[in-house]
C-alpha cells in the first residue's frame, strides 16, 4: 500500500512539474531558512553551558541608584572587596570565588611584540570553577606564583612557533610597568559560545600590588573593576544569596546618611552565568552581548517563512482538487474509506516535503560560509552526525508535512463520489474564500517584514544623520602613555605644526565611549552646600577639550591655560548636571561652590547637552575638569583633505613617542557607528527575509493565478468573441487578488506598528515611524502580485479563443 501511495505522489509530481516545483522550491527555500535560524538560535542558548558547573556559577554586577530609586549605573563588574568578603560570609552558600581584571598590555618575546586586548589576571582556582582544559601544565598551580602566565594554544602558536611554550619568558609592559611572565601552562582556545574570550590568564599578585597590597585592595570599593563570578553549592543557592545582600551591603558599607542603609544606593546584583550572553547588557559588559528580544526575532521570522512556504502548498493543493476529483471518488466507489485517503494525501505532502528537505539541505551548504561571515559566528550544520542537528530537520518534516497537507487531506477526502461522477461536483465558495485567506495571510506576512525592515533602516539613518551636539568628524584618538601625559604641551605644539591637523587635546574618556566614572558631589544650592545624591558622571580633560570637539558653552568660560586655579579648582558641567543638581538654569550654576571627589572649587562654566555616548543612552549629567592623571586618550582633529599625511605623521611621532607599540587610532565618527552594527544587521536579515517572504508568496500567488486563469479559460475565450480586449481580461484577473493584497496592507500596518513600536523602546532617541513605510511595503506587494498575475492574465488574455472554446 506504501509503495502504491509513493507511486502515485510521484505520478502526481510528474504530472503537473510547474506546481509540483513551486511547490518543492517554495518549501526548500522555506526550511532551509529555518534550519539556518534554528543552527543560530541554537548556538545563540548555548553560551557557556560547556562548564561542568553553568548552572551554579554566577556573576557579580553593581548598581548605583540616585535618590528617586532609579538605576543611575549598573555595572558588569564589582569592586576587588566584594568576592572575598562574599565568600567569607556566606560559606554555607558560595563554594569558590574567582576574579578577572582586564588590561591591553605590550607583550614582547624577541623581536616578536604584539598589543593584547584580551589579557586577564585572575585568582588561581579559575581552572576549578570553569571547564577549560588545560593542554599543558597543573591548572590547580598554574597561577600560584606571582609571574605565573597561561596562554591558549593559538597565542602559543602565535609567540613560539612549534616550541613548547611551558618555561617561556614573555616580557609584559602595561602604563609603564615592564614584568618578565613565565608561561606556566596553555589551554585550548575559548569555545565561541562564551560571554567573554581570553587569550591570556595571569597571577593576581601584580594586581594586588598595584592596589598596594592585599590589605589597601580590600579597602578598594571605588575601583569596580573585577568581573567577579561565584560558585554556589546549588543552583537554588541563587535566591537565597541575593535575598541576603542588601543586609551584607548595610554591614559592610556606611552611609552617609544615617537614615538611609547603604543598600538604598548601591548594590550587588546576581546573574547567572548562563543568562549573561541574551540577558546583560549592562554600562559595562567584557563583551557586547547579543539580546533575548534578538531570538524572539529571528524565531517569529523563522516561523513565519515557514509558515508562507506551508500556505503555497494548501493553496495550491485546494485549487487544484477538481483535477482529483475523480480519482477520489472512483477510489471510493470501490472501497477506499476517507482515512486511507487522507493518509495517502498526507503521505504525497510528506514525501514533497522530503524533497524538500534535501533541496534545502543543499541549500544550507552553499549559504553557510556567507552566513557565518555575515553574523561573525561559526555555525555548523552537521547533519549526519550530529542528532541533534538530524531531529530537528527530521521534526520539521512531520510538522511541515502534516501541516501543509491537512487541509488538502481533509478538503480531498471528503468529495462525494455520486457528485463527482454525475460531474456536478463544485467546489464551492468556502474553499475559495480560504484560498483567499491564506493569499491574505502570505502577503500580510511579507509586508509586515518589509515595513519592519523599512522603520529600522530608518531608525539607523536617524542615529547616523543625527546632530550630536559637537562636532565627531575627523578625529582620530590614539592611546596615551606617561610619556605623553608628561609632556603633553612640547607633543601638542609639535602636533599642530603639521598643517593637516587642526587640534589636539587629552581626554580620560572620548565621545562613544561610556561614562563609568564617577565621585561624590556637593554643590551650593539655595546658599548651602548639599550633598548631591545623584550620579554625576567625570571626564578628565586637557584645556583643548570643547575646542577639539566643538562643544559650545552656554554659560561661563571655558578652561584657560592662564590662570593656574582652573586646573585644581574649576569644574565645567553639562546641562543635565546643572538640572540634576537643582539649580534653575545655566547662568546660576556659574561660580557656585562645587566639589567633587577631592576636588573643591567652583563652576566657571556649563556645556550645551551632547550625546556623549550612543543613542541607546539618555544624556548623563558630566562633570570636566583639569586632571592630575588618568588621561587614557589623545584627540586628533584633521583635515578630511589631508587625512592620509596626518595620519602618516601621526604614525611617525608615536613610534618615537610609545617605541615597541604598534600604531594604534580610530575616528570618533567610526566607533559611534559601530556601535549600531546589531541594529544593521537586523535591518540586513528583516530586508533579506522580506525578499524571501515576497518571493516565496509571488511563487504561490503565480502558481494560483496560473490555474485561475486556466480554469476561466471557456469564460475568457467567450468575453473575447464577444469583443472583450487584452486590458479588460487582465483587469478581470487581477482584480480580486489585488483586493486580497489590499486586505494584507490593512492587516499589516497594525502588527508593523505595535512590533517596531516594542523595538524602538530600545532606544533613548528615536525617530517615529513613518507612513511612508507602510505605503512603500504595500506599493511593493501591489507591484510584485501585478506583475505575477499580469504574466499569466496577458498570457491567458493573448490565447486563440477557438483553442479555449474546443478543448470545452
Amino acid at each position: 500500500m506504501l509503495t502504491n501511495y509513493i507511486k502515485i505522489a510521484l505520478r502526481n509530481i510528474r504530472r503537473n512539474p510547474g506546481y509540483s516545483a513551486i511547490n518543492i522550491v517554495g518549501l526548500a527555500v522555506g526550511l532551509a531558512v529555518s534550519i539556518l535560524i534554528l543552527l543560530y538560535i541554537q548556538f545563540e542558548l548555548s553560551y557557556d553551558k560547556y562548564h561542568d558547573d553553568s548552572e551554579r556559577i554566577v556573576r557579580v554586577s553593581r548598581a548605583w541608584f540616585n535618590q528617586n530609586g532609579e538605576t543611575s549605573l549598573h555595572l558588569g563588574h564589582a569592586a576587588p572587596p566584594f568576592g572575598p568578603m562574599l565568600e567569607d560570609e556566606f560559606p554555607g552558600i558560595i563554594e569558590e570565588m574567582v576574579r578577572f581584571f582586564q588590561v591591553s598590555p605590550l607583550l614582547r618575546y624577541d623581536e616578536r611584540s604584539f598589543v593584547e586586548d584580551r589579557f586577564f589576571f585572575a585568582d588561581p582556582e579559575v581552572f576549578g570553577m570553569f571547564s577549560w582544559n588545560m593542554i599543558q601544565g597543573d591548572p590547580e598551580t598554574a597561577l600560584q606564583n606571582p609571574d605565573a602566565l597561561v596562554l591558549t594554544r593559538s597565542m602559543a602558536i602565535k609567540y613560539f612557533g612549534s616550541e613548547n611554550a611551558l618555561g617561556k619568558t614573555l616580557e609584559f609592559q602595561f602604563q609603564g610597568v615592564t614584568l618578565p611572565m613565565q608561561v606556566t601552562g596553555v589551554v585550548q582556545d575559548v569555545p565561541e559560545n562564551s560571554h567573554f574570550q581570553f587569550d591570556f590568564l595571569g597571577s593576581m599578585v601584580p594586581v594586588i600590588q598595584f592596589y598596594g597590597g592585599m590589605e589597601a585592595m580590600m579597602q578598594n570599593f571605588g575601583s569596580n573593576n573585577f568581573a567577579t563570578y561565584l560558585r554556589l553549592g546549588s543552583s537554588d543557592d541563587f535566591s537565597r544569596l541575593q535575598d541576603q545582600i542588601p543586609g551584607f551591603i548595610d554591614r559592610n558599607l556606611g552611609s552617609a546618611n544615617q537614615d538611609v542603609p547603604a543598600s538604598a544606593g548601591t548594590m550587588l546584583i546576581l546573574q547567572r552565568l548562563t543568562d549573561i550572553h541574551l540577558h546583560s547588557n549592562l554600562d559595562s559588559e567584557i563583551e557586547a552581548n547579543s539580546r533575548i528580544e534578538y531570538i524572539y526575532v529571528y524565531s517569529a521570522i523563522a516561523l513565519f517563512i515557514l509558515v508562507i512556504a506551508c500556505i503555497n502548498f494548501m493553496k495550491l493543493s485546494t485549487a487544484r482538487s477538481a483535477r482529483r476529483a475523480t480519482e477520489v471518488g472512483l477510489r471510493k466507489v470501490i472501497g477506499a474509506d476517507r482515512g486511507s485517503l487522507i493518509r495517502q494525501f498526507m503521505g504525497e505532502s510528506v514525501l514533497i516535503t522530503v524533497i524538500s528537505l534535501f533541496l534545502a539541505i543543499l541549500m544550507v551548504e552553499a549559504s553557510l560560509p556567507f552566513v557565518n561571515e555575515f553574523i561573525d559566528k561559526e555555525l555548523e550544520f552537521r547533519f549526519f552526525s550530529d542528532i541533534t542537528h538530524l531531529i530537528a530537520p527530521l521534526a520539521l518534516i512531520l510538522l511541515v508535512g502534516l501541516a501543509a497537507g491537512s487541509y488538502p487531506a481533509l478538503f480531498l477526502s471528503g468529495f462525494q463520489p455520486s457528485s463527482v461522477l454525475k460531474g456536478t461536483f463544485r467546489a464551492g465558495k468556502s474553499h475559495e474564500r480560504f484560498r483567499s485567506a491564506l493569499v491574505i495571510a502570505q502577503f500580510s506576512i511579507s509586508i509586515t517584514l518589509i515595513a519592519s525592515m523599512i522603520i529600522v533602516y530608518n531608525q539607523l539613518d536617524f542615529m547616523r544623520s543625527k546632530d550630536l551636539g559637537f562636532d565627531k568628524d575627523h578625529i582620530a584618538v590614539l592611546p596615551a602613555n606617561e610619556q605623553i601625559r608628561s609632556g603633553y604641551e612640547n607633543i601638542r605644539e609639535r602636533l599642530l605644526s603639521h598643517p593637516g591637523i587642526l587640534n589636539v587635546s587629552m581626554s580620560s574618556r572620548v565621545p562613544s565611549g561610556r561614562l563609568l566614572d564617577s565621585q561624590g558631589t556637593t554643590a551650593e544650592v539655595d546658599g548651602e552646600l548639599r550633598q548631591i545624591n545623584s550620579r554625576i558622571a567625570d571626564i578628565h580633560v586637557s584645556h583643548d577639550f570643547m575646542q577639539t570637539f566643538g562643544i559650545d558653552l552656554v554659560s561661563g568660560r571655558d578652561f584657560d591655560r592662564d590662570l593656574a586655579s582652573d586646573s585644581t579648582q574649576s569644574f565645567i558641567l553639562n546641562e543635565s548636571a546643572v538640572q540634576t543638581i537643582g539649580w534653575s538654569s545655566p547662568e546660576e550654576a556659574v561660580d557656585k561652590e562645587f566639589h567633587y571627589g577631592g576636588r573643591r572649587g567652583r563652576v566657571i562654566g556649563v556645556t550645551r547637552d551632547f550625546h556623549f555616548e550612543s543613542l541607546h543612552q539618555s544624556i548623563a549629567p558630566i562633570v570636566f575638569l583639569i586632571p592630575d592623571q588618568r588621561i587614557n586618550s589623545v584627540a586628533v582633529k584633521v583635515r578630511d583633505n589631508q587625512r592620509e599625511e596626518a595620519l602618516a605623521f601621526l604614525e611617525e611621532q608615536w613610534s618615537v613617542l610609545r617605541p615597541g607599540f604598534p600604531f594604534t587610532y580610530f575616528f570618533v565618527e567610526e566607533s559611534f557607528n559601530e556601535q549600531y552594527e546589531a541594529e544593521s544587521r537586523l535591518g540586513t536579515l528583516f530586508g533579506f527575509f522580506s525578499g524571501l517572504a515576497v518571493l516565496i508568496a509571488g511563487l504561490g500567488l503565480f502558481g494560483l493565478a496560473s490555474f485561475t486563469a486556466q480554469e476561466r479559460r471557456k469564460e475568457i475565450g467567450i468575453r473575447k468573441v464577444l469583443g472583450a480586449g487584452t486590458s479588460g481580461i487582465v483587469l478581470l484577473l487581477s482584480k480580486r487578488f489585488t483586493l486580497l493584497v489590499l486586505i494584507s496592507v490593512a492587516i499589516s500596518v497594525p502588527l508593523a506598528w505595535y512590533g517596531m513600536n516594542r523595538w524602538l523602546e530600545n532606544f533613548a532617541y528615536r525617530d517615529s515611524i513613518p507612513v511612508s513605510a507602510f505605503l512603500f511595503a504595500g506599493i511593493i506587494a501591489l507591484l510584485i502580485a501585478w506583475f505575477t498575475i499580469s504574466w499569466q492574465s496577458v498570457k491567458a488574455a493573448m490565447m486563440n479563443p477557438v483553442q479555449s472554446l474546443r478543448s470545452e
